[in-house]
């Protein structure tokens, strides 16, 4: 991932009602904030043959875990 886009901003723009879009093992999930320290995480496309959870609630440190793997990050507005 670009240095320039740090997981600070993520979570930032998390706080600020994004949707975030991106690839994470080959597949592609969407992220948004549901409360407190607590994320909903939801396959969109799946591009292996491994088998993944469509919905998942997972905390800012599993994200925090994640991100340096994201690719292809894309926003999108909560109310769109």
């Amino acid at each position: 991932m670009d240095g320039k886009y740090t997981f600070q901003r993520f979570s930032k723009d998390l706080d600020d009602g994004y949707k975030i879009l991106f690839n994470y093992v080959r597949n592609r999930y969407v992220i948004y904030k549901v409360r407190d320290n607590c994320y909903m995480q939801e396959l969109v496309e799946q591009m292996s043959r491994n088998p993944a959870q469509e919905k998942s609630m997972i905390t800012l440190k599993a994200i925090k875990q994640m991100f340096p793997f994201m690719e292809e990050v894309e926003y999108k507005q909560e109310n769109s």
